[in-house]
């Protein structure tokens, strides 16, 4: 699946994008998750603050 994903990403479109990697507190284990999302480059910012898309 990785191919898919790098392959999409070396495209003009695929260009636009970046992979925002999060770190998520559980509130029942206190463990930590990571989320992985695809986001437009010009959302970045506004995704890393607001916490959602």
């Amino acid at each position: 699946m990785a191919k898919k994903v790098v392959a999409t990403l070396k495209t003009a479109t695929g260009k636009d994008w970046a992979k925002v990697i999060r770190a998520v507190k559980s509130e029942k284990t206190g463990a930590y998750t990571f989320r992985e999302e695809m986001v437009p480059v010009d959302k970045v910012q506004e995704y890393l603050v607001s916490g959602t898309k």
